[in-house]
């Protein structure tokens, strides 16, 4: 007997339970208060603009560390979420159990070269990541991040990964 197809509206919802338990699991994130909007499995980051964000308040511009915080996250959670889109749409992880704080391990930071390109203004900021290579074992990911023109980006970053053992993985 053929399964019935979930309602969009609810698998809408299990997605979007599921993303938000990934980022609500990770203090620095919350305490940043960066956030993701998903279409498919498409994200972007969104960095709202806060005045403890600026380094330097003569130009006024972002501090460097929170525009490199924010491009890591961002590189962090979508080579998690491209890892785990699959397993969501199979059924294998359970976005319930997600939410009920069942998380599952990230990507550990290798390496990470930020490039800034100019300063980041006292606006809000925007991240997207390409996965660019994705193993068992490792992964790359290039990050760029923008503010009123995705086409004039304030920084890009290319970030080296450890991936998380699979079940099953030695």
């Amino acid at each position: 007997m053929a399964r019935r197809p979930e309602p969009v509206q609810v698998v809408k919802q299990r997605r979007d339970a599921a993303l938000d338990a990934l980022v609500a699991g990770v203090p620095y994130i919350r305490f940043l208060g960066i956030r993701f909007e998903r279409r498919g499995d498409e994200l972007t980051g969104v960095l709202p603009y806060q005045d403890m964000l600026i380094g330097n308040p003569v130009l006024p511009a972002l501090h460097g560390g929170v525009t490199s915080a924010f491009l890591e996250v961002t590189a962090i959670v979508g080579l998690s979420w491209s890892m785990l889109w699959p397993r969501f749409e199979s059924g294998e992880i359970d976005a319930v159990a997600m939410a009920e704080g069942q998380l599952p391990r990230l990507p550990k930071t290798v390496d990470f070269t930020v490039d800034y390109l100019r300063s980041g203004l006292p606006r809000d900021a925007y991240a997207r990541a390409e996965v660019t290579r994705s193993g068992r074992r490792y992964a790359s990911v290039l990050v760029e991040a923008w503010q009123d023109n995705r086409g004039r980006p304030f920084a890009h970053a290319m970030g080296h990964f450890v991936m998380p053992p699979q079940e099953g993985d030695r």
